[in-house]
């Protein structure tokens, strides 16, 4: 038995509707409307069975099952979309004052004997200057390619 019925008002159905006919939206967000037009039990409307919505629109039952959920807990503004992440997979090694250091420091003279710093002379003077405990070159590199 389902725990989450979604029931679509004419209103939310148009609007869904719309975001398919309009073919702006993502593909993920189309998908999902088609989910909860798909789930709709409203008066009148016959709701398919998850496994038969998954199959229509290509995407895994436990898809059709987070979609009908999100909608019936938090509305039609969360439904169509991804969930956004509560905190990011990895904190960032160079935060904005540590990334202005390594600028400060890429357009300095290089060290005796040098005629330019390597990323992993950057990422040495970086964690011997205690900027940050660790960091390797590719961080370096990445950090320095998005502030050219």
């Amino acid at each position: 038995m389902k725990r989450y019925i979604v029931t679509l008002t004419d209103e939310e159905r148009a609007e869904l509707e719309a975001m398919l006919a309009g073919g702006k939206s993502s593909a993920l967000k189309q998908a999902h409307a088609r989910i909860l037009l798909k789930a709709d039990s409203s008066p009148g409307r016959s709701a398919w069975s998850d496994s038969k919505i998954a199959e229509a629109v290509e995407v895994g039952t436990a898809t059709v099952e987070r979609v009908r959920r999100r909608f019936v807990e938090q509305g039609l503004e969360a439904a169509p979309v991804r969930k956004p992440q509560e905190r990011p997979s990895r904190p960032k090694t160079l935060d904005g004052r540590a990334e202005a250091k390594l600028i400060a420091l890429a357009c300095s003279p290089p060290p005796g004997g040098r005629k330019a710093w390597t990323m992993q002379l950057l990422a040495d003077k970086l964690v011997e200057l205690e900027v940050v405990p660790a960091v390797c070159d590719e961080t370096v590199r990445r950090c320095l390619k998005k502030a050219n």
